[in-house]
């Protein structure tokens, strides 16, 4: 079966993706290019004053001095405060996030770290604050117009823009920050996310058979830590310069030690560790770059946050079942399980295995089905789910449907005695009660 079914990973994606992960990269850029652009804005005003002086414009020189003089304290005021109010403002949203990742999850706090807003807010913040310092030494004390070297006039505009935009970009930032303590635009986002990793998935295409016997193994050497991603092209390139075939033996977001197999190597020697190198990333946590069931493990804490006793709120675990049936609505249909990523002659040279559809109708309903016995709202949401799935569901697909739908039903039979509760508990209903 061909793998022409997914967009193929593009050369730089998972260096993009670790940087995406990072909250320095973005300030770094941005400092980078505000020095060269204050350089260039130097340059600028520098010939602006040689043009004036070789055409003897002196009195309009002198006008563009006064100018300067006045914008000075505008831009020195800018230089002061700006840092002040970078503080106080990532200060709250700091606390915004932490009541956040209290409320639904933890792993809510990745979101904000990912969020282009977020980076591009305090990349702009500490930009304006840098460029305000750099413009405040191209101010000179000479006033006369025949001796002064430079008058920053494009670079104290350029400052007043920066201001602007950082107020735009303030407005913008606390809506974002305000919607990330909201359960609705979260799940929306952790949704979103995961189908966007369902569209750049190879489709699983069976099981491993034709492999031929293992003739060796690669161990991880580098840290204790989560399988993150692995890069696929430079694995496929090791395995056709050896003539072999590779499979990798833990999942994605499975936890690996140093020592541990993580290539199983079919038809010949291994590749050398030098063609192996940055193929398989290790982290402290999961991400969503490779790892198709982290959404679905996202929705399913917040949902068992809301489900605790402590926190009581079955709308939210509602709201989290509606995210999770729609994405095992997507798959019902696709190959799922085993992936053989292909050369360009189209000989399979890496063997990867994918969550299957049991594990994740098990991973969405699972957990939540052990906590809703109590919770009539929860059980009558998720029983119109799983109705809902089991139409769209092939019939090779409907067993652990069935599954959960019987045990569901025997969990809140046993748990409500009396019947006209169990008969209201187990009517489906699409909004739990409506």
């Amino acid at each position: 079966m061909s793998d022409r079914g997914y967009r193929r990973p593009r050369p730089l994606s998972p260096l993009r993706e670790h940087l995406r992960d990072t909250f320095w990269f973005a300030p770094t850029m941005g400092f980078v290019c505000v020095f060269v652009l204050w350089l260039g804005a130097s340059a600028v005003d520098e010939e602006i004053v040689a043009v004036l002086q070789r055409e003897e414009a002196y009195d309009e020189l002198g006008s563009l001095i006064s100018f300067v003089q006045d914008a000075k304290t505008i831009v020195t005021t800018i230089s002061s405060a700006m840092m002040t109010f970078i503080g106080v403002v990532f200060s709250i949203s700091l606390v915004a996030v932490q009541m956040a990742g209290g409320q639904l999850t933890p792993r809510v706090v990745r979101i904000f770290v990912r969020s282009r807003i977020s980076k591009l807010t305090l990349t702009v913040f500490l930009a304006t604050f840098l460029f305000s310092l750099l413009v405040l030494t191209s101010y000179e004390s000479e006033a006369d117009p025949r001796l002064v070297v430079s008058v920053p006039l494009l670079q104290s505009m350029l400052t007043l823009v920066l201001v602007g935009l950082s107020l735009l970009l303030f407005i913008v930032y606390v809506s974002a920050t305000l919607r990330l303590m909201q359960v609705g635009p979260v799940v929306d986002r952790i949704a979103r996310d995961s189908f966007r990793v369902l569209g750049r998935m190879p489709r699983g295409q069976g099981g491993p058979e034709g492999l031929g016997p293992e003739t060796g193994r690669v161990v991880h050497e580098g840290r204790a830590g989560v399988l993150r991603d692995v890069n696929t092209a430079r694995l496929v390139r090791a395995a056709r310069r050896q003539d072999v075939v590779l499979r990798l033996i833990p999942r994605i977001g499975d936890f690996v030690v140093p020592g541990t197999p993580v290539l199983a190597v079919h038809g010949g020697a291994g590749p050398p560790r030098s063609r192996l190198r940055y193929t398989v990333s290790v982290g402290v946590e999961r991400t969503l770059h490779q790892d198709l069931t982290f959404g679905l493990r996202q929705l399913s804490d917040i949902a068992l946050r809301a489900l605790s006793t402590s926190v009581n709120d079955p709308t939210t675990a509602v709201q989290c079942l509606d995210r999770s049936i729609q994405f095992l609505a997507a798959v019902v249909h696709l190959p799922l399980g085993t992936v053989h990523h292909r050369d360009r002659s189209g000989r399979v040279r890496l063997v990867q295995e994918g969550p299957g559809w049991e594990s994740l109708v098990d991973l969405a309903f699972e957990e939540i089905r052990w906590c809703v016995a109590g919770s009539p709202q929860v059980s009558r949401r998720l029983l119109a789910g799983l109705d809902d799935l089991l139409l769209l569901a092939p019939e090779e697909r409907k067993q652990p449907l069935v599954r959960h739908r019987a045990l569901l039903v025997q969990a809140v039979e046993r748990a409500v005695p009396v019947a006209a509760d169990r008969e209201f508990a187990l009517l489906p209903d699409r909004q739990g009660i409506g």
